[in-house]
């Protein structure tokens, strides 16, 4: 246990627990039923299951398989109706509220401008839907008594060939919702030094950007992505475990890239359940982010995609607790992080955690405090 406050939280106080969350794919977190009623106003097809319990449970299997193609056809379907305005615009604005509803008061979710031209949008038109439905879900989120603010990650995919262009659209929008830039894809054979053209361009546009690396395809990817790209953020980041040597009597040797990390306090956005599918841990108490929070590195707790591992932050959190007794002191700590880690300016990060996220948790741990002064007070009046 690593706080001074020895109550792990409850699962209501985990999801009203202020949260931040930096790695959340759009495209991988619809509402089933909104994916079912896109489908049938578009005239799609081709999905496996038409009623929403039974097509949430087909995405969760399909993703839990073991099958890469099978995990990457349940993107060919929510992909395949997020081709229109209208539908980017409602999947964004649904996201804002879903997130809100869970406690998250602010979130950087990514998607891939590129894989939404079907339907003869523009690039410039996909990234003007989404932000749109973004504020249109932050005002529901306020209509129903939360608040959230959510900004844009555009992602290139690595095995295309227009992520310089991805680049320019997101420094085009950096000051209408968009925060930053990303790839992703699959690592193995398609290193993030392709995309060097980007990354420089954005450097010099004094711009953000994060990089998918470290998931499956192990350190390599890690110390490209830092050394050659020079990474903000680490998308997952947790393969560099193996570069951390933990012998027999518990003693801890960091390697070179480790210690780089860690010193440097490069964030790892780390994604346990999503991790768990992809083989990069085999159960939540062997997920590296245990020992990564004992060593200090800049760990931070995300979701990835929402509907194919049927998680959320609560959830994520919930798992954590119980694998580690992690209490709200840690909760905490996840969060700061995630905070101090985001893409928008220093001031407002600072407001977020001082304002938003640190009075959140000291107003859990006083009822904390207070049911403990309460059953005291109960077991002395029943003994006398």
């Amino acid at each position: 246990m690593t706080s001074q406050t020895h109550s792990v939280p409850t699962a209501d106080q985990i999801r009203r627990a202020p949260k931040v969350l930096l790695h959340d794919h759009l495209d991988g977190g619809l509402r089933p039923g909104t994916i079912i009623e896109l489908a049938r106003e578009q005239g799609y097809e081709n999905l496996p299951e038409t009623e929403p319990d039974k097509l949430g449970v087909w995405f969760r299997e399909a993703a839990d398989s073991g099958s890469l193609e099978r995990y990457l056809e349940t993107f060919a379907h929510t992909c395949a109706v997020m081709q229109t305005r209208e539908a980017l615009f409602r999947v964004a604005a649904e996201c804002a509220v879903d997130l809100a509803e869970d406690g998250v008061v602010y979130a950087e979710v990514r998607y891939a401008p590129e894989q939404h031209l079907e339907g003869g949008l523009t690039l410039e038109e996909v990234v003007e839907a989404v932000n749109a439905g973004f504020r249109e879900g932050e005002r529901r989120a306020r209509e129903n008594g939360h608040r959230i603010r959510v900004g844009a990650l555009l992602t290139a995919m690595r095995h295309a060939a227009r992520s310089l262009e991805i680049a320019e659209l997101a420094n085009t929008y950096r000051d209408s919702g968009v925060v930053g830039f990303d790839i992703a894809g699959a690592e193995a054979g398609y290193p993030p030094t392709r995309h060097l053209d980007a990354f420089e361009y954005l450097k010099r546009e004094n711009n953000h950007f994060t990089i998918h690396a470290g998931e499956a395809f192990g350190l390599p990817s890690i110390w490209q992505a830092l050394q050659w790209c020079g990474a903000d953020r680490l998308g997952h980041g947790v393969r560099i475990i193996d570069d951390i040597e933990v012998a027999d009597d518990g003693s801890v040797k960091l390697g070179r890239l480790a210690a780089y990390v860690r010193d440097k306090r490069i964030p790892l956005e780390m994604c346990p359940s999503s991790n768990l599918q992809t083989g990069a841990a085999a159960s939540i108490g062997e997920h590296p982010i245990g020992l990564l929070r004992t060593l200090h590195f800049r760990a931070t707790v995300n979701t990835d995609n929402r509907l194919m591992s049927g998680t959320s932050m609560s959830r994520e959190f919930e798992l954590l607790t119980e694998a580690f007794d992690y209490t709200l002191d840690d909760m905490q700590w996840f969060t700061v992080n995630a905070m101090k880690s985001a893409f928008i300016p220093f001031d407002e990060r600072l407001a977020m955690i001082n304002e938003v996220i640190k009075p959140g948790y000291a107003e859990l741990r006083s009822e904390w405090l207070f049911q403990q002064t309460a059953a005291t007070s109960e077991s002395s009046r029943t003994e006398g």
